[in-house]
């Protein structure tokens, strides 16, 4: 008894390193890590939240902040992009079709659509191996996968031949002008093609980290100003003067609140 008690407790030592090192994971991917159910997963998730250690979310765990054993730490980036996933939802609508791009953030606002049902196109090499709500249906574009993002001509074409009513989208950098940055620049091109095949909004999270000031000394990546209205998905702790930049910039800005 003793062994197996030591056993469990070590495993979930191990699944809140996990958590902590990524920021957030989901029971699916703890399952097939150490190879015990569903079931099993949830049971130790459930226990290292109550052991005020993580939060639990739909469909797997984030991190507490520093004070494990108080509330949460609100300026935790991991924290803060849950709660934009879990605010966003909040725009899909039952019936919607919508697009999403390599944006983890964006995709694990499907956990939060609760019963409407929704059909998503995405080039998110995350969706793999995630088990979602059975109301939503995952439609994955195929392509070079590169940092679990799928890329290439080959996703353009697929997305040519779809209609989206939304488009909702991550991004590596804001900047102050309104303008998006990306790590894998022919990501742009991607964004731009579901954009083109969208009939309605454009939406883009980004929690405050991703605010950022443009320097001589940055390093070069693909970067673009949207034609599209754009409704710009943030958290609270964003940086007041940037927010005022990018509302001048014609940009709608939301304020996720964090508690």
């Amino acid at each position: 008894m003793k062994n197996n008690r030591k056993a469990v407790e070590e495993r979930q030592s191990q699944i809140l390193s996990l958590v902590r090192e990524r920021g957030g994971i989901s029971v699916e991917e703890i399952a097939h890590g150490f190879g015990i159910s569903l079931m099993t997963v949830r049971r130790d998730l459930q226990t290292l939240e109550d052991q005020r250690k993580l939060k639990r979310t739909h469909g797997g765990a984030v991190p507490f902040g520093k004070n494990a054993g108080t509330d949460p730490d609100f300026g935790d980036v991991a924290f803060c992009r849950a709660k934009l996933s879990e605010y966003a939802a909040r725009f899909v609508e039952d019936g919607d079709v919508i697009f999403i791009n390599g944006s983890r953030t964006a995709l694990d606002m499907l956990e939060y659509v609760d019963g409407k049902h929704v059909t998503v196109y995405t080039n998110n090499g995350w969706a793999l191996g995630r088990t979602f709500p059975e109301n939503v249906t995952i439609h994955i574009t195929g392509g070079e996968v590169r940092n679990n993002i799928m890329i290439g001509e080959y996703v353009v074409r697929n997305l040519l031949n779809i209609t989206v009513n939304k488009v909702f989208l991550g991004c590596a950098a804001v900047y102050e002008d309104g303008e998006f940055r990306y790590d894998i620049p022919t990501e742009i091109g991607i964004n731009e093609a579901a954009i083109g095949r969208a009939s309605g909004d454009l939406y883009i999270l980004a929690d405050h980290t991703k605010l950022s000031r443009r320097t001589e000394f940055e390093s070069t990546y693909g970067s673009c100003i949207y034609e599209r209205p754009v409704i710009f998905i943030t958290d609270e702790k964003a940086n007041a003067a940037m927010i005022e930049k990018l509302k001048k910039s014609g940009m709608k800005v939301i304020l996720v609140p964090l508690r």
